[in-house]
C-alpha cells in the first residue's frame, strides 16, 4: 500500500486483531491476504477477526474464514448501510442473508459490526438504523454469536437499545470511544471493550481514562484497518502488523507489563470469540 509504515518490534506474546477489514483497500491499492497474515504473524499478531459490513463484505468474510485457519468472521449490515437498504425496500432481504451466512457456520463467530451511528446518519435514517440494530441483537442471541457494536456519537442510545433488547452472553464495544463513565456502564452490562489506534491520539485522554479503569480481563485490541492508524503513523494506512504500537501504548498507560497484558488480551479474545 502507499506509504505503509515500517513494522514495529515483535510482541512478547501472541495477540489477536479482533476487528479488521481486509477487503477494504486504502487509497485504491489492494493488499493480499497472505501478505497481511504473514506480516502480522511476524510481529506476533497471529489471528484476525475479519468483519464484513455489507452483503458483499459479509459474503467475502465468511468465505475467507473458511479458507484461512488464522481468520474467523463477523457478518452484519453496518449502521450506515441499514437506512440505505431500508429506503430501497431491501432491509429484510439483506438481514435474511446475514442470518443465512451465520447459521450453522462455526467460522462466523460474530454478528457485527452493527449498532448506531449518529455522525453519518441523520434523523431521517435513524429509525431504520435502530430497527436493524435490534434485529442484529436478536440474531446474535438466537445463533449464540458474539455481538460487535459500532457506536459513533450514540452512547446513550446504544445502551438504551441494549437494555431494551437484552445483551447476548458475549458482546464487544468495537473501537471503544467513550470516557470512564461510559466504560463503567458498558462493563456493568457485561461488555468487552476493544481499543484501537485512537487511544494513542493526543486528544484522546478521556479514552485513556476508560482504558485505565477497565479490568484487565475485559480488554481487547484491534486495528479497524485500514483506518485509525496508531501514532506515530496517524494518517497512513493501517494493518494488523501495527497492533504492537497500540499494545505497547496500552501497557504504558495502564502501568502494566507488556507480556502480561498481551497474554490477558489473547485470553480475552478467546473468551469473547471462542478459540480457533
Amino acid at each position: 500500500m502507499t506509504d505503509r509504515p515500517p513494522a514495529p518490534e515483535r510482541l512478547p506474546h501472541p495477540v489477536v486483531d479482533n476487528h479488521c477489514h481486509l477487503d477494504i483497500a486504502r487509497e485504491g491499492e489492494p493488499f493480499g491476504v497472505e501478505d497481511a497474515l504473514r506480516e502480522a504473524a511476524a510481529v506476533n499478531v497471529t489471528r484476525i477477526v475479519q468483519i464484513g459490513c455489507d452483503l458483499p463484505g459479509a459474503r467475502w468474510a465468511a468465505r475467507l474464514a473458511g479458507e484461512q485457519d488464522a481468520i474467523v468472521a463477523g457478518v452484519a449490515l453496518h449502521p450506515n448501510e441499514a437506512p440505505r437498504l431500508a429506503a430501497q425496500g431491501l432491509l429484510d432481504e439483506a438481514l435474511a442473508e446475514i442470518e443465512q451466512l451465520a447459521t450453522g457456520n462455526d467460522r462466523v463467530r460474530a454478528i457485527g459490526e452493527t449498532g448506531l451511528d449518529h455522525y453519518r446518519t441523520g434523523e431521517d435514517g435513524r429509525e431504520a438504523q435502530e430497527e436493524s440494530f435490534r434485529r442484529h441483537i436478536d440474531l446474535a442471541k438466537r445463533l449464540d454469536k458474539t455481538l460487535v457494536i459500532h457506536d459513533r456519537d450514540a452512547h446513550d442510545d446504544v445502551l438504551r437499545v441494549v437494555d431494551a433488547e437484552g445483551a447476548p452472553d458475549r458482546w464487544v464495544m468495537h473501537c471503544f470511544s467513550g470516557d470512564a463513565g461510559f466504560a463503567r456502564a458498558c462493563l456493568d452490562r457485561g461488555a468487552h471493550l476493544s481499543f484501537a489506534g485512537t487511544v494513542t491520539f493526543k486528544t484522546a485522554e478521556p479514552l485513556r481514562e476508560a482504558l485505565r479503569i477497565a479490568p484487565q480481563d475485559r480488554i481487547l485490541v484491534e486495528t479497524d484497518a485500514p483506518y485509525l492508524t496508531p501514532m506515530p503513523h496517524r494518517g497512513r494506512p493501517n494493518a494488523s502488523y501495527l497492533i504492537p504500537l497500540t499494545m505497547r501504548f496500552m501497557a504504558e498507560v495502564r502501568g502494566e507489563d507488556l507480556g502480561a497484558l498481551c497474554q490477558a488480551v489473547d485470553a480475552n479474545t478467546s473468551a469473547a470469540f471462542g478459540t480457533w
